[in-house]
């Protein structure tokens, strides 16, 4: 039998690294956070003075990162590199790398890679259509644009990191337009998908709806 996959897919600072992690923690399943892979790249390369189009020297770093998930924390050539992985900076250039094909096509083994038991919950923007399209259940979770900048305001002032309200709004449509504008594995919802917009709802209550959408499906099965 196949390890199940749930997968959490949609925009930049709709919830769904939060919500992804707690439906792992409570099934009891492995995380994976396909974003991490692309941040890391893009870390990697800014750290090197690679251009964001210089796809060849893109794809080597993508197929040899030395990355180790510990914890929460994120190491890259030992180095423990998670508060610099979540910088603005970082998250412009990871949506640039992330239209390249070359390096799509080399995170994508690594990424099925953590397809383990008894399962596995993993967000993204491509997760359900492309990595994991044969997932036992897809979610498609959105947000309106204000509330998603303002969560990932939060997000930057609990960190310490200045950011204004009006910057984050811009880049956060810019990042929209580009991940939907790709050739190669855009934005979208996976045709199956259940989508759920969380503007009005708290972390808990996307995840106990989640987890009701898998209870569901677990008694549809057993009948």
């Amino acid at each position: 039998m196949s390890v199940p996959v749930i997968t959490v897919d949609g925009p930049s600072a709709s919830g769904k690294g939060s919500v992804a992690r707690r439906l792992a923690e409570a099934l009891g399943f492995h995380y994976l956070e396909s974003g991490a892979l692309y941040r890391l790249v893009a870390l990697a390369s800014l750290q090197a003075g690679i251009r964001a189009d210089d796809e060849s020297h893109l794809e080597s770093i993508a197929r040899n990162l030395e990355a180790r998930f510990l914890g929460g924390r994120i190491m890259l050539n030992n180095q423990d590199i998670t508060d610099a992985l979540y910088t603005e900076e970082c998250g412009t250039r990871a949506s640039q790398v992330a239209g390249l094909p070359r390096v799509r096509g080399a995170l994508l083994a690594r990424q099925r890679d953590f397809r383990r038991p008894p399962g596995l919950v993993a967000d993204g923007r491509d997760m359900g259509t492309v990595v994991f399209p044969d997932a036992a259940l897809k979610v498609f979770l959105t947000a309106t644009p204000a509330v998603r900048a303002r969560r990932r305001y939060n997000q930057l002032k609990e960190k310490g990191i200045d950011a204004t309200l009006q910057a984050l709004s811009r880049e956060l449509q810019a990042r929209d337009a580009r991940d939907a504008a790709r050739a190669v594995a855009p934005l979208a919802a996976a045709t199956d998908a259940v989508q759920l917009d969380s503007s009005e709802l708290s972390l808990e209550e996307v995840v106990s709806r989640i987890l009701g959408w898998w209870r569901e499906r677990g008694e549809r099965e057993s009948t």
